[in-house]
């Protein structure tokens, strides 16, 4: 199937193409209309991790993000793929505090963090990696206080309230997946289902639904009005707090960091980008046929916003090494470049 898609990416050893990247790209308003596409933007993908700002929704709809006082920091966090730097974790660990919990609550499972330089202070503390270090935790932190609030409501005990928070059938996931739903107007009982790296449920999305849902997140058209305000509030807090969504040198941190509310983008695993360009009313959605995040989803992002997003030259010099890096060995030198060989209009 992926020798149908068309080649986005080309890796240059010197002048010469040493290997390239296909994938599919879809750019759609949030009326559906589709504004460009490149492959298959109807083949069903796992969106992973790209569209985390969605599975917040419900943390704000339910007023859950209130009655545990999250700051704009938190809410970035809970939309975030971070490198479990330490503001990443004790922020996490605060998000649970005020709820009344702690990383017990966690079932995102545990990693080293990262983000190398975490990695190497943990390990020279002679620490150990917890959940509160999963590039997942702050997005189930702020399950957690969903389930925290669900559990207020009906007269449960919290803690025995959100154990399994990660199973398809928990309250928690159903208000998760209810919001998946609505956004992207996507019939999920007849999608194809899976579970993230992070155990909750994940389901197969088209493209083309996912750039409409990215396009109403960024305008607010074709949401209802709490989804709206929801979705508005948390690019807020991303546009506010870009460290959180990512962390130091990482992509969603760098372009988020410069281009504020004008970009709202997320990685997600396995080559998935999604963003949202607000001002344009657009939503865009990708994917790489092999997966690769770190350096083809990145690439092909960066080129949409040159010419989706950029407006003047401090914008196209914060995108020009995204989109064109150049490739360096273990001694420091230059031995080749990325360059994106699709042409956005």
């Amino acid at each position: 199937m992926s020798s149908a898609h068309p080649v986005l990416v080309e890796v240059l050893r010197g002048d010469t193409v040493e290997s390239f990247h296909r994938g599919s790209i879809a750019v759609v308003d949030a009326h559906g209309r589709v504004v460009q596409a490149w492959g298959d933007i109807d083949r069903p993908v796992f969106p992973r991790s790209a569209v985390k700002l969605i599975q917040a929704l419900p943390l704000v709809t339910s007023g859950a993000a209130d009655a545990f006082g999250l700051s704009e920091a938190q809410l970035a966090l809970a939309c975030a793929s971070h490198g479990g730097e330490p503001e990443h974790v004790a922020t996490a660990a605060a998000m649970l505090a005020q709820a009344g919990l702690d990383e017990a609550a966690l079932e995102c499972g545990s990693h080293w963090p990262s983000y190398a330089e975490a990695t190497h202070a943990l390990a020279r503390q002679g620490g150990t990696p917890g959940a509160l270090h999963n590039n997942c935790s702050g997005k189930h932190a702020g399950f957690v206080c969903l389930g925290c609030l669900l559990a207020r409501q009906q007269g449960h005990d919290p803690r025995d309230f959100v154990h399994g928070y990660v199973q398809p059938g928990h309250p928690v996931m159903r208000e998760v997946s209810a919001a998946l739903q609505a956004v992207t107007g996507v019939d999920l009982n007849t999608a194809p289902q899976g579970t993230d790296g992070c155990s909750i449920p994940t389901f197969g999305l088209p493209l083309r639904a996912l750039a409409t849902g990215f396009a109403r997140l960024g305008t607010g058209q074709g949401l209802s009005t709490d989804h709206a305000a929801a979705a508005r509030r948390l690019r807020q807090a991303i546009a506010r707090h870009p460290f959180m969504v990512a962390g130091s040198g990482r992509f969603d941190t760098r372009v988020m960091a410069h281009f504020g509310e004008r970009v709202c983008c997320k990685v997600g695993a396995e080559g998935v980008f999604c963003a949202a360009l607000p001002e344009a009313g657009l939503g865009i959605a990708l994917k790489m046929d092999d997966g690769n995040n770190a350096r083809a989803a990145e690439v092909v992002l960066a080129r949409l916003l040159q010419r989706g997003a950029a407006r003047d030259a401090a914008d196209h010099a914060v995108l020009a090494p995204l989109a064109g890096p150049t490739l360096l060995n273990w001694n420091g030198r230059a031995v080749g470049s990325l360059r994106a060989v699709f042409d956005p209009v």
